[in-house]
């Protein structure tokens, strides 16, 4: 697919199934009262924090502010992003347990087995021992069915954003045995384009820019306020 048309499709994905999707929930979900399990003394400490004082806007501010613009976007974002790529065409679904992805790398022509991330923060230290394990489980598979051409680079972390330089030291101690890709260099090994992340980040930018953002974030907010009054939390 032409680049630019790529990068179109991808912002018009982004727009779509991310940007306006989590706007809708800020009023259709979390605005309710009802969608949050409430640690009845952490919330009260965190609006003391927060307010300097037990208030319902405190109480809605430790509830809303942390979903609404962390956990309820950054959750979905690698799924849907995953799913994207499946539907451009630019990898396939790996049906190889372990793996997320596969595709032909676009640099060396190979085809590669891919477990993917969103950054380059995304897992802690209890997870490389079960990631590596993961990947040896299939690198063992393909050398016992006579694979002669298999490498183990062709099993790899592919992270959508970020810089090498940013990769936490979990990432760092499983590129030493398999390659972690990241950023720049995953886009152009699944793309064949040099300057493609750059230039998305850029298409993006332009999008948000040009967003007709409404008050929905507010307006979720003071409904919650409005539940938490009503139902006599403090």
């Amino acid at each position: 697919m032409d680049k630019q048309k790529l990068i179109d499709e991808i912002v018009q994905y982004f727009d779509e199934n991310i940007a306006q999707v989590h706007q809708e929930n800020l009023i259709n979900k979390h605005a309710k009262l009802s969608s949050y399990q409430i640690n009845p003394i952490l919330v009260k400490y965190l609006s003391q924090l927060i307010e300097s004082g037990i208030t319902e806007e405190g109480i809605a501010k430790a509830l809303f502010y942390p979903r609404a613009l962390g956990t309820s976007i950054t959750g979905s974002f690698g799924s849907k992003f995953q799913k994207m790529l499946v539907d451009l065409g630019l990898v396939k679904g790996s049906l190889i347990p372990g793996m997320d992805i596969e595709y032909q790398d676009k640099l060396d022509g190979r085809d590669k087995y891919c477990q993917l991330k969103s950054g380059p923060n995304t897992i802690n230290s209890k997870d490389v021992d079960p990631m590596l394990s993961e990947f040896d489980k299939v690198a063992n598979l393909a050398r016992a069915n006579s694979s002669k051409d298999f490498s183990n680079n062709d099993l790899v972390v592919g992270i959508m954003y970020g810089d090498k330089d940013q990769l936490s030291a979990h990432y760092l101690r499983i590129d030493e045995r398999y390659p972690v890709i990241i950023g720049q260099e995953f886009w152009e090994r699944i793309t064949g384009y040099p300057s493609f992340y750059g230039e998305l980040i850029s298409s993006i930018d332009d999008l948000i820019d040009s967003m007709p953002f409404s008050d929905s974030f507010q307006s979720a907010y003071h409904k919650l306020v409005s539940e938490i009054r009503a139902a006599n939390l403090i």
